[in-house]
């Protein structure tokens, strides 16, 4: 892999930058490989990543039915953080987060991390004390919260407004550490140093079944024929159910769609994540200067990655509520990821019943902030059989027990996570 840094950049300037390798091979799938990481989003291209840097296993392939980056990856807000409540999402989440602070050196490509903070506002005194709760369980295991009252959350975010009818602000509850990084920029430093590991990275070829043998499955049928691997494992978001359902697994899974906006650019106006629960809109600004912003889901079962203009309306009219100056923007592009929302809100990160195959999925609105720690736990689990400390309470099994991880105590109802 050629290093990128400054003197590279100068040295290329030479050559009117026509003599950079390419990022990634675009190689012929092989008859077998070691492992088969089924999807080549982020998720899918940090557990190649890993299983290559951390567990030595360098013959596997990454299989994507379009081109890689293509879905939820480059689907999203970008928002990175770790401000959970429960030690179950909290340890993968905090041991992420980590990750996060040091990606772009590790992988040589800048993946524009910024440690901008992050603010959930809370609109009455009862929400108020839900932070506190929430912030005194962060910190006690280790992860860093601030409750701000009234006044700091005015100084913190001038641009607020702190007594608009609908939502009064009346305090807040700070990650500084949390942040964003570009989307796309997180796909394309996997790729690049998970092929340079020996991966490959195969695009436009669609999964159509399962190989199976004595009820073990031993690879797939695909678009471009039969590829026997030791090792499958699915991490394809939304469409898990469906894939899932081709080996004769039903999960606790539904798929919605969920949407996400940008506007024109401005001059800076914010410099950290704001989000708030009571109606459910988190925006932050991109280095380009546009403000992106996103809310619920549209509410329906869906396989589309588009949604509807009620949500477009909804979302929007949330965010000028806090933010009055940004009621004159235009809205320049909008779209649509397929969520795979769990019963109980949290991810699944394990074996399946069915041998030889392996399950990454669940992640409802939380999938891009997990990237680096979802990648590295689900290596892991597929190069050793086991779960990782940070994805031990994300089993499958839990539904079968009735323990599960209801971060927002709402029951067993996907689209209310």
């Amino acid at each position: 892999m050629q290093k990128y840094s400054a003197l590279a950049l100068v040295k290329h300037a030479f050559s009117k930058h026509q003599h950079w390798q390419q990022a990634w091979r675009n190689p012929t799938p092989k008859r077998h490989y070691d492992v088969i990481i089924i999807g080549g989003g982020g998720h899918g291209l940090a557990t190649a990543y890993y299983l290559a840097k951390e567990y030595g296993i360098t013959n596997v392939a990454v299989l994507e039915k379009g081109y890689l980056g293509g879905g939820n990856i480059g689907r999203n807000t970008t928002i990175v953080r770790s401000n959970y409540l429960l030690p179950e999402n909290t340890k993968l989440y905090e041991f992420g987060l980590k990750l996060w602070e040091n990606l772009s050196l590790e992988l040589n490509y800048n993946v524009m991390f910024s440690n901008r903070g992050i603010v959930n506002l809370a609109h009455t005194s009862g929400q108020l004390d839900s932070f506190r709760r929430r912030g005194n369980a962060m910190r006690l295991q280790g992860v860093d919260a601030e409750l701000l009252d009234r006044r700091q959350v005015a100084e913190f975010i001038p641009q607020l407004s702190m007594d608009n009818e609908r939502f009064p602000i009346v305090g807040g509850l700070l990650q500084a550490r949390a942040g964003t990084a570009r989307h796309d920029a997180v796909a394309w430093g996997y790729a690049r140093a998970a092929d340079a590991r020996g991966v490959d990275l195969i695009q436009h070829c669609e999964v159509t079944g399962f190989i199976r043998e004595n009820g073990q499955i031993v690879g797939v049928d695909s678009n471009r024929g039969p590829i026997k691997a030791n090792k499958v494992g699915l991490s394809v978001a939304g469409s898990t159910s469906l894939l899932a359902e081709k080996a004769g697994l039903r999960l606790p899974l539904e798929s919605h769609v969920l949407q996400a906006f940008v506007t024109e650019s401005i001059k800076p106006f914010l410099d950290t994540v704001v989000t708030y629960g009571a109606g459910h809109c988190y925006i932050s600004q991109s280095d380009k200067g546009s403000l992106v912003f996103g809310g619920d889901l549209d509410f329906y079962n869906s396989y589309a990655q588009r949604g509807n203009l009620p949500v477009v309306e909804d979302v929007s009219s949330l965010a000028i509520q806090l933010f009055p100056a940004i009621s004159t923007l235009r809205l320049l592009r909008s779209w649509g990821g397929i969520m795979d929302m769990s019963m109980d809100g949290s991810p699944i990160i394990d074996k399946t019943p069915i041998d030889g195959l392996f399950l990454n999925t669940g992640w409802c609105y939380g999938g891009f902030k997990a990237v680096p720690a979802a990648g590295f736990a689900f290596a892991h689990t597929i190069a050793t059989g086991r779960v990782h400390e940070i994805n031990a309470g994300l089993r499958l099994a839990r539904f079968d027990s009735g323990y599960t991880v209801d971060e927002g105590g709402k029951g067993p109802t996907p689209k209310s996570h």
